[in-house]
């Protein structure tokens, strides 16, 4: 089997399992759900993140302590995430541990049991990390703009919810969120590295089939477009205004992505030469960095402008902001600049396929939303086939922008 060979199997229960091969001497293996913040009742703001949390409290076989120090041991990690769509438990190890991590990763999936205990340590820590997080403008700006971009629909809430909200949650809550919704068809194994697909599918099958909850449809509903807006908040003590535009664009099943993808690279990417930076940055001085980023669902999804600069320079960095997206809407580019900023992302995304851990982790949530998992090869094709006129109507989304700033 070559290196970048990907493999596709269903687990008995109806689990998939996507398997890639690498000849790294490290693995990466893990489940990626289809359940998310967006997926909580009004009354459990938080609770995805809170179970991504307390699943490593303990199971019905061992303690917290065996579930914290199994992959540690060997000199692996484990860890998890939560997003509003989706929640990922995951480990990377040196290689030969493969049946030690999935046998921890199903262990807690299936039978983790959520100790009152541990469940009210765990409550002061996310406690913390939401006042670390309200304490940082630069990264709650963001929360601020999609409440109010996403007003009146699941998504409008923060992922980590309130300290309110968490005092409510119990063992009851968690483990019904865990029977709900870690169910087979929402579930997505993944893995990377040198062991072989076939043994990898036989590893998993004996470790995951006991999970046979009955999986129950999705109901999510794509919110509506809500009203442009302008606005300024003065309620945040910082040395720096902090400004987010942003707006509405098409989906991670958006035939046009890789389009978005590429739009908000040319404008605001890591590289310095992207559009804003040169002209807030490098020509004026106005900020230490700018950044464009796309936030991309299953239906839907946002393409977000951040700066932070001296409050008294906010005007004027809007008005250079407001200028380059009116040239990027009003022009075509060219096919020799086009050309080049093709050229510049597929080096970015080669120079990154070496995170092995990410490239397994994206893998997973590619099969998780789209059935298959794209190869390197593959993405640069498609890159490649973007037209002028193809990228000039996706930046067309640029024309209809809202605006919050935190001074």
């Amino acid at each position: 089997m070559t290196q970048s060979e990907t493999r596709y199997f269903t687990l008995s229960n109806g689990m998939r399992l996507v398997a890639r091969c690498s000849h790294l001497p490290v693995e990466h293996c893990g489940v990626v759900i289809n359940a998310g913040s967006r997926d909580e009742g009004p009354e459990l703001h938080g609770l995805a993140h809170f179970v991504e949390h307390t699943i490593f409290k303990g199971t019905g076989s061992h303690r917290a302590s065996y579930v914290r120090d199994r992959m540690e041991l060997v000199g692996g990690e484990l860890n998890a995430y939560t997003t509003k769509e989706e929640t990922a438990i995951y480990s990377t190890f040196p290689a030969g541990h493969l049946s030690r991590a999935l046998a921890l990763i199903a262990e807690m999936v299936i039978d983790a049991n959520f100790p009152e205990n541990e469940l009210a340590k765990e409550k002061l820590v996310v406690g913390e990390e939401i006042d670390t997080y309200l304490d940082t403008p630069a990264d709650a700006i963001f929360d601020d703009f999609e409440e109010i971009m996403y007003a009146g629909s699941p998504l409008a809430h923060n992922i980590l919810g309130t300290r309110d909200s968490l005092a409510r949650f119990t063992p009851a809550d968690c483990r019904r969120w865990l029977d709900e919704r870690f169910t087979p068809g929402r579930m997505v194994v993944f893995y990377s590295g040198p062991t072989e697909p076939d043994k990898v599918f036989t590893i998993a099958e004996k470790y995951f089939a006991p999970l046979t909850r009955p999986d129950t449809p999705l109901r999510r509903e794509t919110p509506a477009v809500n009203p442009l807006f302008e606005r300024t908040n003065d309620s945040r003590d910082s040395f720096q205004a902090h400004t987010v535009i942003g707006t509405r664009v098409p989906g991670l099943l958006d035939p046009h992505r890789l389009e978005i993808a590429l739009m908000a690279n040319i404008l605001g990417g890591p590289g310095m030469n992207s559009l804003l930076n040169v002209a807030l940055r490098e020509r004026h001085g106005l900020v230490y960095g700018i950044d464009a980023t796309t936030s991309l669902m299953s239906d839907n999804g946002l393409l977000t402008i951040y700066f932070g600069c001296d409050p008294k320079d906010v005007k004027r960095c809007l008005g250079i902001v407001r200028r380059v997206l009116a040239s990027f809407t009003d022009t075509p580019m060219s096919e020799r600049r086009l050309e080049a900023a093709k050229r510049q992302f597929i080096g970015q995304l080669t120079v990154g396929s070496v995170n092995s851990e990410q490239v397994a982790i994206s893998m997973g949530r590619s099969v998780l939303y789209r059935g298959v998992a794209r190869s390197l090869a593959e993405t640069t094709e498609a890159i490649r086939a973007i037209t002028p006129e193809g990228l000039h109507a996706t930046v067309q989304a640029l024309r209809s922008t809202s605006r919050l700033t935190l001074k």
